[in-house]
């Protein structure tokens, strides 16, 4: 039952973000808001790579549940819990959180009005609200071996730097910030705001973790087992 439930439930999710990502592609070409793709597109935005992540974990765990016999042992199976635990969990829900902290705050510093006539409210909440209990939904259909903490924030930190040397050069390139709300820090300013972004994004890891194992602590065993 487990086993039925899981895939019907990657099928479904990977099949949401894949339509949301196609309904983003279809806007191409329609009149855009100032200043939103004036350098690399919507490749520069955390909020349409957090969708490619979450469509490309999704996608990973279908394939994973096509696989014939035993599943913990496939590298396929690993790669798929190494994208959850490290990448898709925590980026995911830091996404989700980040922006509505910041909308409620001051839209106009993340999420300009301008973009409303863009963007639909559906598409909004496809990219920032639903994220989140797709996610807590995946926590509970299925567990995941989740790598030894001090790998996984290695691999988050070089993904952090390297999304902060992008949003870097958009701005030296074109002279714009890809969130107006980084146009308001002064140098030492934007540093403290990545570490204590990075910060967050490290909590939510700790959190995805606990959670996971408290929700299948006995077939956590067994998987680590098996494993071996």
């Amino acid at each position: 039952m487990t086993s039925t439930l899981s895939r019907g439930y990657h099928v479904a999710a990977f099949s949401w973000y894949a339509f949301v990502v196609k309904s983003l592609a279809a806007k191409n070409g329609e009149k855009l808001p100032p200043g939103i793709f004036v350098y690399g597109g919507p490749w520069k935005y955390l909020t349409f790579l957090n969708l490619l992540l979450q469509m490309s974990f999704f996608g990973l765990a279908a394939l994973n549940d096509l696989q014939p016999g035993e599943k913990s042992k496939s590298a396929l199976n690993r790669c798929k819990d190494l994208l959850f635990s490290v990448f898709a969990f925590p980026v995911g829900m830091f996404v989700v959180l980040l922006f509505w902290t910041l909308f409620a705050y001051d839209r106009e510093l993340v999420y300009p009005a301008t973009i409303d006539t863009f963007f639909p409210p559906w598409i909004n909440h496809a990219m920032h609200t639903f994220v989140l209990p797709i996610l807590l939904g995946e926590v509970l259909v299925q567990p995941h071996i989740y790598p030894q903490t001090k790998h996984a924030l290695a691999a988050l930190g070089g993904v952090g730097l390297s999304y902060l040397f992008w949003i870097i050069w958009v701005y030296v390139s074109v002279g714009i910030w890809v969130y107006p709300l980084l146009g308001h820090f002064s140098t030492a300013g934007l540093i403290g705001f990545f570490f204590f972004n990075m910060s967050v994004v490290t909590l939510l890891f700790v959190i995805g973790d606990k959670l996971n194992s408290h929700v299948w602590s006995k077939d956590m065993n067994k998987m680590k087992t098996k494993a071996k």
